[in-house]
């Protein structure tokens, strides 16, 4: 596996990264797309690399709803495995989650946890536009790469191109317009817990509702809020009881 993710490097002409292990991953899963959503100790999750735009969006619907395998995976500290969304299992755990993923043309969805030790580095995720469950063969392709993405992550060897429209990347190895994303994400939620009066955990969560409750993107609200054109008033205080 470190193999052919140095490989595809080589033909891009660029240093190895994430980008490269989700790429690989697409082709080892058969799957249509793959992104990496690294984790931060310091605040929100973001999304680090993507395949193609319809990865992106599964990887911010389940940052905003809060929902879906890869929300669970890092607690079950194992892989969450969806071969049919379909599925009444599937609707039952994430009702929110596999609606939007259908709606984008999602029928199955694989999540891997990138954790070294108790490192929680972020997830792997991979996304398939028909049902149907992994071979045996490719979980353990999947198994090893998310094991390389996670050395890539906690060394900080992410650098390298990986949007879905093969800009380049910033200095933490994001590709140029998630970057953006990410650090409005995190502004925005700084700006609210000021506004708020709110705690990091709970700003965040704010975002993620008002995000939700509009049916609107994470990256959209938090650009909004950043740029003034919206602001969120704290909940009102309780009345007297009675």
């Amino acid at each position: 596996m470190w193999g052919l993710v140095a490989a595809h490097a080589t033909a891009h002409e660029r240093p190895v990264s994430v980008a490269d292990v989700c790429a690989v991953a697409v082709s080892a899963a058969a799957a249509s797309g793959s992104w990496v959503t690294a984790a931060s100790s310091r605040g929100p999750d973001f999304v680090m690399h993507v395949t193609d735009p319809v990865s992106e969006q599964l990887a911010e619907v389940q940052l905003t709803l809060g929902e879906g395998p890869c929300q669970d995976v890092l607690a079950a500290a194992a892989p969450v495995l969806a071969s049919d969304l379909d599925d009444d299992e599937s609707g039952r755990r994430w009702p929110g989650f596999t609606t939007e993923a259908r709606r984008l043309g999602a029928e199955a969805v694989f999540a891997f946890p990138l954790m070294i030790g108790a490192i929680r580095a972020g997830v792997m995720g991979l996304y398939r536009d028909s049902p149907g469950a992994l071979a045996s063969a490719a979980l353990g392709d999947c198994l090893l790469l998310g094991d390389v993405a996670t050395v890539l992550l906690v060394g900080g060897l992410g650098a390298g191109s990986g949007g879905p429209d093969g800009d380049g990347a910033g200095p933490s190895g994001q590709p140029l317009d998630l970057a953006l994303h990410r650090a409005e994400v995190d502004q925005a939620t700084g700006m609210l817990t000021v506004q708020l009066g709110v705690t990091i955990a709970e700003a965040y969560a704010r975002l993620r509702a008002y995000a939700y409750a509009q049916d609107r993107r994470l990256a959209d609200v938090a650009g909004d809020i950043v740029a003034r054109r919206l602001r969120l008033d704290p909940d009102p205080a309780p009345g007297p009881q009675r």
